[in-house]
């Protein structure tokens, strides 16, 4: 029979990037029965911070939508995987896929291009959205646009292509998000969950403001003292206002974290 740490082992799935995306797809496989440890950098550039486990970096340990995310040595995180807490390690190269040799790679990094992740990560890798191929760079992706194909499996083919624009809510598109005017240190003025008005400062890069031109409530917002490139995003407002939740899982990462569970249970059911 075999141990409880290799068993955990054999189900083992390590997620590349701890955003918000990543964070509901964490979630959804961790409700799932898959243990999971998530991979970040040392300083994640995240702005949903109140739904990302990146946040985790930064603060020790994070709840989103009551499941805990610690900050972990990477020598102690299969052990942390196994307390009932995701792991969250600063391996942004990921060495530890190399170490644990897990199930299932899931790249979610949504840099819009593959940084590095290889099929032969594991024997079963799933990627998010454009800049990936199924059957070259990995065995499946996941589409992540906004509309109809919204979380659909891609098991042959790639993503529909970065347009740079992000995806209408409540009848905004690039609107939605605000943008350093220049390179600089960030510094935030409102914080998430803010209802702001139209021409609101919303934060500073350096002691050039950064302006909110819609109405709303701010859902994202960088960490403070993060040095910024000009054109970074670095805020976004959701212009539906109250009604929309800015400490539970968007719409958009549920349907995505399902559509990785699909392509898994998929994978298991049909065998390597």
């Amino acid at each position: 029979m075999k141990s409880f740490s290799e068993a955990i082992r054999d189900n083992l799935v390590i997620i590349r990037g701890a955003g918000d995306l990543a964070t509901g797809v964490a979630i959804r496989l961790f409700r799932s029965g898959f243990p999971v440890i998530m991979l970040e950098t040392e300083k994640p550039t995240v702005i949903r911070r109140t739904v990302s486990f990146a946040q985790a970096v930064f603060d020790g340990e994070c709840r989103v939508e009551g499941i805990c995310a610690v900050l972990t040595d990477p020598k102690y995180a299969l052990a942390e995987s196994e307390s009932g807490c995701i792991p969250v390690v600063c391996d942004p190269e990921g060495k530890l896929i190399r170490k644990l040799k897990p199930r299932v790679v899931v790249d979610a990094i949504l840099a819009k291009k593959n940084l590095g992740t290889t099929k032969d990560m594991a024997p079963f890798v799933v990627a998010l959205g454009p800049g990936f191929t199924a059957g070259e760079d990995c065995h499946a992706v996941v589409e992540t646009k906004r509309g109809h194909n919204l979380g659909r499996v891609i098991f042959k083919g790639s993503a529909e292509p970065n347009t740079g624009i992000p995806g209408i809510i409540g009848g905004y598109g690039k609107e939605r998000v605000m943008k350093s005017p220049c390179a600089g240190l960030f510094r935030s003025v409102a914080r998430i969950g803010d209802i702001v008005e139209p021409d609101t400062i919303v934060a500073y890069v350096g002691d050039s403001p950064v302006i909110t031109t819609i109405g709303g409530k701010v859902r994202g917002m960088l960490m403070d003292r993060m040095y910024v490139p000009e054109g970074f995003k670095v805020a976004d407002v959701d212009p539906r206002g109250e009604s929309t939740d800015h400490t539970t899982c968007s719409d958009k990462a549920m349907a995505i974290g399902g559509g990785v569970l699909e392509a898994i249970m998929n994978n298991l059911s049909c065998g390597d």
